[in-house]
C-alpha cells in the first residue's frame, strides 16, 4: 500500500505554501589528494528547520533576488535565476565566503557580508559597484520539496560550484549556524553513520549522489546524465515496513531508506 505521494507525481505540482529556496554545494580539491571537499554548516539548535543539522549552505529566495536575477539576463527563467542569487547571497552571509564574484576583492568581503546581514538589498551593492555575479557559473543538479508535515515545506533548488580561491577564515552566522567545516562527502557521511553529525533526508541523498564523483568535473558531468525534476519523497510499505522514497531515475544511488531511521526535519 503506497502512502502520501506516487512516483508518478507530476514534476511541477507544489504542496501548498511551498517556500522557494536555493542550495549551494561548493567544492575544493583536499589538501592531503583524495575526493573533493564541500563546505558544510551545521545549523544551531534554536532553528524551526533542521535545529542542529549539518547542510549545504543556502536559504529561501527573496523579493531581490529576482530583481539581481532580472538585471543579470536570466529573467526569463526567474525562478532559477533568483535561487542562484539567492544560492551566492545566501552563502556569503552564512560563510563569509564569496563565490560567483569575481571583482569583489577578499579585502571587501567582509564589508559586504556586514552590509547584507544588516539588511541592505544586494541589488543596491551591486549597482553601487556595477558588479555583476557569474551566475552561470553555478551548475543545476536537483529539485526537492519534501512535504513533512512536521516542518515547513521548502521548494530547494540544489546547485554545485567550484570554490573561488580565498585566504580569509571562514565563519558562521552565529544566529542561523553553529559550526563550518570542510570534508568530502564520503567522509560526512560516515561522521552521520557514527552519530558524530545529523543529517536530515535531503542532504543524505544528496552527499550519497556527490559521493559517486572524485571532483567538481566529474560531478558536473554526472549530473548533466540526468534530468531535474521536482522531488517530493513518499512513503511506501516494502516487506511490512514503511520507507521514504525518491525516483530511481534521477542519479541518486540510494532511493529509499526506513522512515523509523530517517531524519526529515
Amino acid at each position: 500500500m503506497t502512502n502520501a505521494v506516487p512516483p508518478s507525481k507530476p514534476a511541477e505540482i507544489l504542496p501548498d505554501g511551498a517556500i522557494p529556496a536555493a542550495t549551494l554545494v561548493i567544492m575544493r580539491p583536499a589538501d592531503s589528494g583524495g575526493p573533493d571537499e564541500i563546505l558544510m554548516v551545521k545549523r544551531a539548535t534554536t532553528m524551526a528547520f533542521a535545529a542542529g543539522a549539518v547542510v549545504f549552505p543556502g536559504g529561501r529566495v527573496d523579493p531581490d533576488d529576482y530583481l539581481v536575477a532580472q538585471r543579470h539576463g536570466l529573467g526569463a527563467d526567474e525562478a532559477d535565476g533568483a535561487a542562484r542569487v539567492a544560492a551566492l547571497r545566501e552563502t556569503l552571509e552564512e560563510t563569509g565566503l564569496a563565490v560567483g564574484w569575481p571583482s569583489l576583492a577578499e579585502k571587501e568581503v567582509a564589508e559586504v557580508r556586514r552590509a547584507l546581514l544588516a539588511g541592505t538589498l544586494l541589488s543596491g551593492i551591486l549597482a553601487a559597484r556595477a558588479d555583476r555575479l557569474a551566475l552561470e557559473s553555478l551548475v543545476p543538479f536537483a529539485r526537492w520539496c519534501p512535504n513533512f508535515k512536521e516542518s515547513r515545506t521548502f521548494d530547494t533548488r540544489f546547485y554545485a560550484v567550484e570554490a573561488p580561491a580565498h585566504g580569509h577564515e571562514l565563519t558562521v552566522e552565529e544566529a542561523e549556524h553553529s559550526h563550518i567545516f570542510w570534508a568530502s562527502a564520503r567522509d560526512t557521511l560516515m561522521m552521520a553513520d557514527r552519530g558524530d553529525v545529523s543529517v536530515i533526508f535531503p542532504t543524505r541523498r544528496n552527499l550519497e549522489r556527490l559521493a559517486q564523483a572524485s571532483d567538481f568535473s566529474g560531478f558536473s558531468v554526472h549530473s548533466g546524465q540526468f534530468p531535474i525534476e521536482l522531488i517530493t519523497p513518499w512513503i511506501e510499505d516494502r516487506g511490512g515496513q514503511s520507507h521514504l522514497c525518491i525516483p530511481e531515475h534521477l542519479g541518486y544511488p540510494v532511493t529509499s531508506e526506513s522512515f523509523e531511521r530517517v531524519r526529515r526535519a
